[in-house]
């Protein structure tokens, strides 16, 4: 998988499955979604879905996915595994999947994912894909992972929490905008130490997760099972 995000949250198990698998909590906290919504399914299907993202007030991205999850195993672990797909002709991500791992710990939860995705577009997609959007999605995962934990852990909720970020952003700009008017020959320094400064603790921060996998990450089997699914039922 090309794009791995860790966070590490002191939570109950059961809070996290529910916080992350049910739809109405999932969109709130998840930056890359605004819209998830479940698609009516028989007992012994995969569980369909619908995704949408509002890139601008008028402008919404839509898809549709598969997932599964395994919420007991002998290891104590969780797993969920999805397949995505996009039609829309302005969605760079034309299809792909992934998965998230739980993975209990002495004091919290090890949550993991790990996905990749097909750009559209041909070459200008690929580049612009590997030069700005797969950056910003791994940058986006991460931050609301830690929006995730502040939830769990302190009870911050996702919207008090983007409150917070934005806040904080403005502050650091009219720091900077302050230097560059009273004082110019300090603006590089104040951008630089803005840019430096830890954000609070009641902020998300995608700095806060692990961004690159502590040993070789590899995609659970339930993948390979929904994907061969998915191929024997179209």
């Amino acid at each position: 998988m090309s794009l791995y995000i860790e966070a590490r949250i002191r939570a109950d198990l059961d809070d996290l499955w529910a916080r992350t698998q049910e739809p109405d909590r999932h969109q709130r906290w998840d930056l890359r979604f605004t819209e998830i919504d479940y698609l009516p399914r028989q007992e012994d299907e995969p569980q369909h879905f619908r995704y949408a993202t509002r890139v601008l007030p008028f402008l919404a991205v839509a898809g549709t996915g598969v997932s599964a999850g395994e919420k007991r195993r002998p290891d104590g672990t969780r797993t969920s595994a999805l397949r995505f797909a996009s039609p829309h002709p302005l969605s760079l991500l034309e299809e792909g999947s992934g998965y998230w791992r739980y993975v209990p710990t002495d004091d919290g939860v090890r949550f993991v994912t790990g996905y990749d995705y097909r750009p559209r577009w041909g070459r200008f997609g690929r580049i612009a894909d590997r030069a700005l959007f797969r950056p910003l999605m791994g940058w986006a995962t991460a931050w609301s992972f830690d929006r995730l934990r502040l939830w769990l852990e302190r009870g911050i909720t996702p919207e008090r929490a983007l409150l917070h970020g934005v806040a904080e952003v403005v502050v650091r700009v009219l720091c900077v905008v302050a230097a560059v008017l009273l004082a110019p020959w300090t603006a590089i320094a104040t951008a630089a130490l803005m840019l430096m400064l830890p954000p609070l603790p009641t902020t998300p921060a995608a700095r806060r997760c692990l961004r690159t996998p502590p040993e070789r990450a590899r995609a659970p089997r339930l993948l390979t099972a929904l994907a061969t699914a998915e191929e024997q039922s179209s």
